[in-house]
């Protein structure tokens, strides 16, 4: 059997590609390792119809109930290769199957580079935050903490004083900060703390405080993460020559979502990497409009 797309992630913008496609009555896959960003964040605020905000898992399953009612099929592992034949794809997957596809839309998204620290996974979109588009306003006139890494954190600090001048950066790892970032740092009055953060403490994700390993503790009320490093998952694009920036996002075609590998498509982080769950969601419905039109126009059976 050949799907007419395999969608590969399951978060929010394969999920809305999904339900487009299945209202198209195309015959869609869905194979997700269950992982990802949305499967972390405890609260988006951001979102249209969600005045009190909702939770990632929330958000997917809702995606999934509503993708299986129009026929999507589903599967929970992880694919290991993506292989462009001269007419679709084959996709091999870790537990041994191979699928065949006529069209391909990506969805992988981006792994965070998030430090094992106790306390903090349980405070992700409630009081911690990643992306200041999405939830520097969250910080308004807050007492904020930027846990973080040499330049990314010294940037991110920067970038959220918009919202907030109670702002303290507390440099991980303590890793160079480059003498620009850290005069700029000054002028914005926010000072810079070379401790290794041992606990977040909370309560029921709120976080209250931090402790340091020399045994300080920081009363705060929002913080902020950036360590750089972030994983752009677009090694399975890659493999098959799909072009990428030098920051390794896809390079997609702005009208149709395609990327520069025929019937290959992507959506959300691994392309423009917005970070908004909105604009992912946007760019899968949109990359469904145009697999449905590449569909219509007739791809030989494999």
């Amino acid at each position: 059997m050949t799907y007419d797309c395999i969608i590969i992630g399951g978060g929010i913008g394969g999920l809305q590609a999904s339900i487009q496609l299945g209202r198209y009555n195309r015959k869609v896959l869905t194979i997700d390792a269950g992982e990802g960003r949305s499967t972390l964040c405890r609260k988006y605020n951001n979102i249209l119809g969600f005045p009190n905000g909702v939770s990632g898992q929330e958000l997917r399953d809702a995606g999934v109930t509503q993708a299986k009612g129009l026929g999507i099929e589903f599967l929970n592992d992880e694919v290991t290769r993506l292989h462009k034949e001269s007419e679709g794809f084959t996709v091999s997957v870790e537990k041994g199957t191979l699928f065949k596809a006529k069209t391909v839309l990506l969805a992988t998204g981006v792994k965070d580079n998030l430090p094992a620290i106790p306390g903090l996974k349980e405070c992700l979109g409630l009081s911690l935050y990643i992306c200041p588009d999405c939830d520097g306003y969250e910080i308004t006139d807050k007492k904020t903490i930027v846990i973080g890494s040499g330049d990314a954190g010294a940037a991110m600090a920067e970038a959220i004083h918009y919202w907030s001048e109670d702002i303290t950066y507390i440099n991980h790892d303590g890793a160079d900060i480059a003498e620009r970032r850290r005069t700029e740092l000054e002028n914005r009055n926010i000072p810079i703390r070379n401790e290794t953060i041992e606990k977040v403490n909370h309560q029921n994700g709120a976080i209250e405080s931090v402790e340091t390993t020399s045994g300080k503790i920081i009363k705060v009320e929002k913080g902020f993460l950036a360590f750089g490093g972030n994983k752009v998952q677009t090694e399975l694009a890659s493999r098959i020559g799909a072009e990428m920036n030098e920051k390794h996002h896809l390079i997609i075609d702005s009208r149709t979502k395609m990327t520069s590998v025929p019937d290959l498509w992507a959506a959300g982080d691994i392309g423009a990497h917005s970070e908004l769950v909105t604009a992912a969601m946007g760019e899968g419905a949109i990359a469904a409009i145009w697999i449905q039109k590449r569909l219509l126009q007739g791809t030989p059976s494999m």
